[in-house]
């Protein structure tokens, strides 16, 4: 849903697709890009086509596919970060060393894709500051490699302590721990639309359809003059995410 919506932006598609070459898999990976509608919006939908089999991958196999990709120091700093965060909070959970975490779904190959793409897309449109809204988490049980869980799951809410939270109401599991360890780190600040003038509004679309609700992430891009009664003499470049959910 990140890439969708940064990619609905007007982020370049045909960039993401020759970086995400320079991961260097052996895999054969297709990427698509589709304007589907969501309860009357219409969005921006991001797939990524790996072959079928189970893929896992520990912490320190995805960090170092990308260490040792082609790719900007920038967009591997912030992939790693993502990573790191996600790892953390599984480590945790499982009593597990950080670099032993072995990922399942985090770990398969479109995952790790949409990570890197979205670190791809955030260096191209080069906020100075980025911000979210309360994270809808769902409600209900989710299939996991370990069994039902309660959603959240264990690892969402890890990454997620700090950020405010709300379950929502829908019976769904609306944020996973690769869209918790986006926001993560990613966000520099917290709550409402800021006071800022909207230059770009770019929407993502998820997989699910509701039928009450647009399942999009919206993001706004635009200008800050004046945030929390401080004025800036130079504007800023500004990411704003809010979720549709």
């Amino acid at each position: 849903m990140t890439v969708g919506a940064l990619a609905d932006l007007g982020g370049d598609k045909k960039r993401v697709e020759a970086e995400i070459e320079k991961l260097g898999v052996e895999e054969s990976i297709e990427l698509e890009w589709k304007s589907v509608n969501r309860t009357g919006i219409t969005a921006t939908k991001f797939d990524v086509k790996v072959p079928p089999g189970e893929q896992h991958r520990s912490h320190r196999d995805i960090a170092a596919m990308i260490e040792r990709s082609e790719l900007s120091d920038g967009v591997k700093q912030r992939a790693l970060s993502i990573f790191r965060h996600i790892a953390e909070a599984e480590g945790k959970i499982h009593g597990v060393p950080v670099e032993e975490v072995h990922f399942h779904e985090v770990g398969a190959l479109d995952s790790i894709v949409d990570i890197v793409a979205t670190a791809i897309l955030f260096e191209e449109l080069a906020p100075d500051v980025i911000s979210a809204s309360s994270v809808a988490l769902g409600s209900g049980k989710v299939k996991t490699m370990h069994g039902l869980y309660p959603v959240p799951a264990p690892a969402t809410l890890e990454i997620l302590k700090g950020a405010p939270v709300e379950a929502g109401d829908s019976k769904a599991e609306l944020t996973t721990p690769t869209g918790a360890g986006i926001l993560a780190a990613s966000v520099d600040s917290w709550g409402s639309i800021p006071r800022m003038q909207v230059a770009q509004i770019g929407y993502g679309a998820g997989t699910r359809e509701f039928p009450d609700r647009p399942n999009v992430l919206r993001v706004l891009v635009g200008t800050l003059s004046e945030q929390d009664g401080a004025h800036h003499d130079h504007p800023h470049n500004h990411s704003h995410a809010h979720d549709e959910h």
